[in-house]
């Protein structure tokens, strides 16, 4: 039915031969548990009384990098702590990984944000920025965050960062408190020129195992509002759920012509995407602290095909409720929640509400998935424009080559040219004029249906009908 947290534990080394369709396309990289708050809900327990004694190395650093290149040439790292900003050589290592052909973001509570860092950050080769904004209030902000001024320092960053061009996303975690905000915090977000804005709900790990969560009908309420969100920010902003993956039956049931389920949209922890601790385990999610393997005994890629907490999540054998739901495709639950409540990373999601029937057929995605598809072009590319493709991060790339020859074709075009590229970005909504071209957004979970290009692509669809 599922892996207890005891067997989990006791075989964490052990392996077995797994396919190898399963690309790591998104790393969460936690840099460091050193930070400068003290966060209520940190899931790594971080704070400043941490120091940098069991970090990996710059050089190990880039050797595991190497090895995550070496399966997949174009992946999207999300470097966080802690406050990876506390990381002197943090632009060096972005650089490093930048430079032979990751996509790099930065997540940090964004009090250390500079002009200086901003600037080092971009001449790495950033391309976004992560921030978090837990409340409006700044009282029960900097109290969550056990920092005084954080959210003055925090909003004084994002002036910042809006005069250096350096995109950047709103991150929110849902409480009881700032439930009551979420309306607010988005139309906030949406003002400040955020493309995307993330609500995250608590998994009950490091110190967020001490915080109470909304109970599963708070969650129904809450997801909910947050589908409409999506619609009212469609071509200007993105709105997400995370840790939430039900959101997925709200959008199927009240939007199911919305552009998220252009992807793969089940929980994509130990299949497609995973995270590195600070000291170089590897494990499936930051909400997930079973290691899967120990990266500085073991190659990158021995951990990633073939660990056995890997190989359970990739099975698919879901168990209780969330085994038998018709949405188990397109949902699947947090499997990091049923691990902190449950005990097992395969029980029920305990944050669900809804009751599924007898087993039914599975609800399927309505449209071709491409989350991670090696989609062959079937037009002609221009040697610059298939040069800058190469910069579109691997778990994005296939919506991009076909969106891109779907609108060649409308335009009578054989070949997708830079200039066509040009000509799609100027026609994009004019809050997004000014982006860098197809951003994806930096997120601790950095599911797909992030990917900027899909919700803009959508929209200058609409207008070319």
């Amino acid at each position: 039915m599922g892996i207890a947290l005891a067997k989990l534990l006791d075989g964490a080394g052990a392996t077995r031969e797994t396919p190898g369709r399963y690309v790591p396309h998104v790393v969460a990289w936690n840099l460091t548990r050193r930070c400068n708050l003290e966060c209520a809900h940190c899931y790594i327990s971080a704070g400043p009384e941490e120091s940098a004694a069991s970090e990996l190395t710059g050089e190990e650093f880039r050797r595991i990098a190497e090895e995550i290149l070496a399966l997949n040439p174009a992946p999207l790292f999300i470097l966080s702590g802690g406050e990876p900003l506390l990381r002197a050589d943090l632009p060096e290592l972005a650089r490093f990984a930048t430079e032979r052909g990751a996509t790099v973001v930065v997540g940090t509570n964004g009090t250390l944000l500079t002009d200086e860092r901003i600037t080092e950050l971009k001449d790495a080769g950033v391309t976004g920025v992560a921030v978090s904004v837990d409340s409006l209030e700044p009282k029960h902000h900097d109290n969550f965050r056990h920092g005084a001024g954080s959210l003055a320092a925090t909003i004084a960053a994002l002036e910042r960062l809006r005069r250096h061009r350096l995109d950047f996303v709103i991150q929110t975690t849902v409480t009881k408190k700032s439930r009551t905000e979420l309306g607010r915090l988005v139309q906030w977000a949406a003002e400040h020129g955020a493309v995307c804005f993330n609500a995250y709900f608590l998994v009950a790990t490091g110190r967020g195992a001490r915080l109470s969560d909304l109970s599963p009908d708070e969650y129904e309420a809450a997801l909910a509002e947050l589908v409409a969100h999506t619609q009212t920010y469609l071509g200007r902003m993105m709105v997400r759920a995370k840790c939430a993956p039900h959101f997925m039956r709200h959008v199927h049931r009240d939007t199911p012509d919305s552009p998220v389920l252009n992807y793969q949209t089940r929980c994509p922890c130990g299949t497609q995407y995973c995270r590195i601790t600070p000291d170089g385990k590897l494990t499936p999610c930051p909400y997930i602290p079973v290691p899967a393997g120990d990266l500085r005994r073991q190659a990158f890629n021995e951990v990633w095909q073939r660990a056995e907490l890997f190989q359970a999540l990739r099975s698919g054998q879901l168990g209780g409720k969330c085994g038998r739901c018709e949405y188990r495709e397109l949902c699947g639950g947090c499997r990091a929640r049923a691990l902190a409540v449950q005990g097992d990373v395969l029980a029920e999601d305990p944050s669900c509400a809804y009751q599924p029937g007898p087993m039914a057929e599975p609800i399927r995605p309505p449209r071709a998935v491409t989350y991670g598809a090696a989609v062959e072009p079937e037009l002609r590319w221009a040697p610059d424009a298939a040069e800058r493709l190469k910069r579109i991060p691997s778990f994005v790339r296939g919506v991009v080559v076909q969106r891109l020859e779907a609108y060649a074709r409308r335009q009578g075009a054989t070949e997708v040219t830079l200039e066509l590229m040009r000509e799609v970005r100027r026609a994009m909504p004019i809050d997004f004029s000014k982006r860098l071209p197809f951003f994806a957004s930096a997120v601790p979970t950095a599911e797909a249906e992030n990917a900027a290009p899909d919700v803009r692509q959508d929209e200058l669809e609409r207008r070319q009908r």
